[in-house]
Formats: structure tokens, C-alpha cells, sequence
């Protein structure tokens, strides 16, 4: 199941600089972040981009999980 997710999301040189973004979209899987950090529901980001569906918003989260468990982190200042 964690794999159909990562499934939903494309990096292509040709979409946006080769930012990931949502298959077969132009939304970018930092600005779904974004929405979501900044306390959108995933129903509002639905509603504000009708392309998206619920499983898209969870794809792009296990993405940010998933790069996040090969990173080194910094503690904040």
C-alpha cells in the first residue's frame, strides 16, 4: 500500500524544474505541504484544487516521510 502512494507522485525535468508534484498535475507536493501546515484541511485543499483527491494529499505526505527518514536533520536554533 505505502508504495501505490509514492505511485501518485512523478519528478520530471519538465514539470516545474523537476520538483515533485502529483501525477498528472502541476500541484507540487511542497505546496500541498504547505497547505496543510498551515491548517487547511485536506477537504479545503480539495476544494481549492478539484484535481486533487483524498489519497493524493496522503501521497504527498508519506513523500515528506519518506525523504525525511534519509536526511540528516538540524535541531532549531
Amino acid at each position: 500500500m505505502a508504495e501505490s502512494f509514492l505511485d501518485r507522485i512523478e519528478v520530471d525535468a519538465e514539470k516545474l524544474g523537476g520538483k515533485p508534484v502529483i501525477k498528472g498535475t502541476r500541484i507540487p507536493v511542497a505546496l500541498i505541504l504547505e497547505l496543510l501546515a498551515s491548517g487547511m484541511e485536506p477537504e479545503e485543499i480539495i476544494r481549492e484544487y478539484p484535481e486533487l483527491s483524498p489519497e493524493d494529499i496522503k501521497a504527498a505526505l508519506f513523500y515528506a516521510a519518506r525523504l525525511t527518514e534519509k536526511e540528516i536533520l538540524f535541531a532549531p536554533e
